[in-house]
């Protein structure tokens, strides 16, 4: 019982910082809403609870209210996670929803790893965690457009 409540109030949290942050984890979902609005599909793929730059670029670029303010705008979020602790498991069908994304356009398993992407999910560019202002990473996305 204690197990199943604290699975309850972690996927609880996770919706929460999921939809504060304005992302999804499905990738049809992605590509529905980037077709209607015209927008790239911004790929994230995270290691959350054990990979220093992918905390270090949550912390930085993500979590930073001028990027937060114009992904809303300009991008569809997609997070792909890689928890390793057994504490923060993902359910099944995420991990192999993920696992299905990494093996498409992340094969090497790099961490952190940032794929744009078009409306039909097709490759416009990579890139990963740098040191540097939300609104330069902005730029950096908007390169590959």
């Amino acid at each position: 019982m204690r197990k199943l409540i604290l699975s309850f109030i972690l996927l609880l949290a996770s919706f929460q910082i999921a939809s504060a942050q304005e992302w999804t984890t499905d990738i049809n979902k992605a590509k529905q809403v980037a077709a209607k609005e015209h927008k790239p599909i911004i790929l994230v793929f995270q290691g959350s609870d054990w990979c220093a730059p992918c905390i270090k670029l949550d912390k930085e670029i993500w979590q930073a209210d001028s990027f937060k303010t114009y992904a809303k705008t300009h991008y569809v979020m997609l997070q792909a996670d890689f928890p390793r602790k057994k504490k923060n498991a993902l359910p099944a069908d995420l991990q192999a929803a993920n696992n299905k994304l990494a093996e498409k356009y992340n094969p090497n398993g790099y961490f952190p790893f940032v794929v744009v992407l078009d409306e039909k999910g097709n490759v416009l560019g990579k890139t990963g965690y740098e040191k540097t202002t939300p609104e330069a990473y902005i730029k950096n996305l908007n390169a590959f457009l």
